[in-house]
């Protein structure tokens, strides 16, 4: 039992003594990097996926 308190003991001392936390405008400008990001990457796999279709398609018109 006294292993599972000095583990927890040192895990709250390096949470709070020698974690480097982020302040809270670089937690914005993360947070905003990666709403952004999502948004381009979800554009890119529509465009793709849309390509894909419209290929498909003329595939599919070809073999009829």
């Amino acid at each position: 039992m006294s292993k599972i308190g000095t583990y927890f003991s040192e895990t709250r001392n390096e949470l709070v003594n020698k974690v480097s936390w982020p302040t809270w405008p670089e937690l914005q400008s993360s947070a905003i990097v990666v709403m952004i990001s999502s948004v381009i990457i979800a554009l890119v796999v529509f465009g793709m996926d849309f390509v894909f279709e419209l290929l498909m398609k003329q595939a599919y018109e070809i073999l009829k």
